[in-house]
């Protein structure tokens, strides 16, 4: 058995181990199996090893405070197959009789998440990975309830009042309680209460692999020191490469160095480089990423204390103009859901890389909670001859002719519905909006300028159905696992809204199974 979980920083640490391969500092002493990161991949992947039986050390880059890798600092959201509110209740079990009977959850089923994933990757995504995810993604959420994960219906975001009633849209209904934190925070506790031991500020440096080409530890960083983790099998579960600006020049393209990053500034790519440097297969779509609509004066890295909020999603309700005072994107296309996270590569692409999205006093109650944070880049103004002035960097004459020529191009017969594609569009635009065209003619008008903010990179490692890291040959590399935002090959161009979480659960639950028989036989 592992022993209990000591959230030790390097300063605390003392050499435990008896014998170190390469170097005498071994202050984390070994065991089976060894998962590089924290967050939600890595605890899942922690919590399935040590349900096989395998002792598990957890190593995390970032100091507690900043714990938890990306997971740390999403929404929440989990896109999950559910046939209807009787499953849903299985993962909210404190769902209202009220709520029940009172509430359009609607349904997700298998088909439907099939189709979504496939259209939105434009039909690349693996079929075996995704097909993996799709049928896992309900009982590994399931799992997660049961080692204390906690989820409630995700109102806030997913859900509008049609005609006085909660009426869920776009494949979403569910998201963890507390949001990113709370999920880091239950899913720790899990692995506090299964024996697993976490380290912080200990950033993986290389694999230790013998001369079998096994896998048999990790070579990591303490007090400025490099030391050895022996282990029989490791899990790389460190993220994507989105906080390497060098990495994202190189793959992502020019000016890409510049995007601002939704989440953690430890996810450099560490764990892709290691499997790299071993042999391991590149795979995935390198140049992609998720990209999303992201508040222009945010930070360069997430802020803990603000979250998710600089994202900016409500979108499809409004109109975006570019410095030129120009739209550039059809804003209804699709749900939110299905198009937030490649539009953040359209606004990188616009001049001086911002837009301002636009919206009148007929939608303002319906803006997602985002828009309300203190920490905003907005304005307003009770005419639109008024607000494009006060729309920084943007040619006013040419937003103010832009916005009459929208008005007068609504289709204004079609009813609106912001639940529903309700095909209420403009028509002989240059760029129509397809979906949910209202006239902006309502004061107080509101605008909000927005960036490209970086959640993750979608090239990777390549990976069997098992999770088992493969080589440039197409043979799994012994001793070598992976799952989460590292693994290539689900996701191509765009990502259906909430699959990130459910691909580390789904994944991290394999990679640990499958770890821990690999190292207990």
């Amino acid at each position: 058995m592992a022993r209990p979980e000591r959230k030790l920083r390097s300063a605390d640490v003392t050499d435990t181990a008896s014998t170190a391969p390469t170097v005498p500092d071994q202050p984390y002493g070994s065991a089976d199996v060894v998962v590089v990161g924290a967050g939600n991949a890595a605890a899942c992947a922690a919590l399935a090893a040590r349900e096989s039986g395998a002792s598990v050390i957890m190593l995390e880059a970032a100091p507690e405070r900043d714990c938890g890798g990306n997971s740390r600092y999403t929404a929440g959201a989990m896109r999950v197959v559910f046939n209807g509110v009787d499953d849903l209740v299985q993962l909210l079990p404190d769902l209202t009789d009220d709520e029940r009977t009172g509430v359009d959850f609607g349904s997700y089923t298998r088909q439907q998440y099939f189709d979504d994933l496939g259209r939105i990757t434009q039909y690349r995504t693996h079929p075996d990975l995704a097909e993996l995810l799709i049928d896992r993604s309900f009982p590994t959420m399931v799992w997660m309830r049961e080692k204390g994960v906690r989820f409630q219906p995700s109102y806030g975001r997913q859900a509008f009042k049609v005609d006085g009633k909660f009426t869920f849209w776009g494949g979403l209904a569910v998201e963890t309680w507390g949001g990113g934190e709370g999920l880091v925070e239950l899913e720790h506790k899990a692995c506090q209460r299964d024996g697993v031991q976490l380290f912080y500020e200990a950033p993986a440096h290389a694999l230790m692999v013998d001369p079998d080409g096994r896998v048999i530890g990790v070579r990591a960083r303490h007090a400025g020191r490099l030391v050895d983790v022996p282990a029989k099998a490791v899990v790389l579960a460190a993220g994507g490469f989105e906080s390497n600006a060098e990495w994202r020049a190189r793959y992502l393209g020019p000016n890409w160095d510049l995007a601002k990053v939704r989440g953690t500034r430890y996810n450099t790519g560490a764990g892709i480089r290691m499997a790299l440097d071993i042999g391991a297969m590149p795979y995935g779509h390198w140049s992609g990423s998720h990209a999303v609509a992201w508040d222009l004066n945010a930070p360069e890295f997430g802020d803990l204390k603000v979250g998710d909020g600089f994202q900016k999603h409500s979108y499809p309700l409004g109109v975006m103009v570019n410095a030129k005072g120009e739209r550039f994107v059809d804003e209804g296309a699709d749900f939110r859901n299905y198009t937030y996270a490649k539009y953040g590569s359209v606004i990188m692409d616009q001049p001086d890389m911002f837009c301002w999205q636009i919206f009148d006093a007929k939608v303002l109650d319906m803006l997602r909670d985002e828009y309300r944070i203190r920490e905003v880049t907005k304005v307003s103004a009770s005419t639109l001859e008024d607000l494009v002035t006060k729309l920084e960097g943007v040619d006013p004459n040419r937003a103010l002719e832009t916005l009459r020529t929208y008005n007068a191009a609504v289709q204004t017969d079609i009813p609106f519905n912001p639940a529903v594609l309700d095909g209420r569009r403009t028509a002989g635009l240059p760029v129509d909006k397809t979906n949910w065209a209202n006239v902006l003619d309502t004061p107080p008008f509101e605008a909000y300028a927005v960036t490209c903010g970086v959640t993750f990179t979608f090239g990777g490692l390549k990976v069997t159905n098992d999770c088992e890291v493969e080589d440039t040959a197409g043979t799994p590399i012994p001793g070598l696992f992976a799952a989460g935002e590292l693994v290539g090959g689900l996701f191509y161009h765009n990502y259906p809204g909430g699959t990130g979480l459910t691909s580390g659960a789904v994944f991290g639950r394999i990679a640990g199974t499958t770890a821990g028989r690999y190292v207990t036989g």
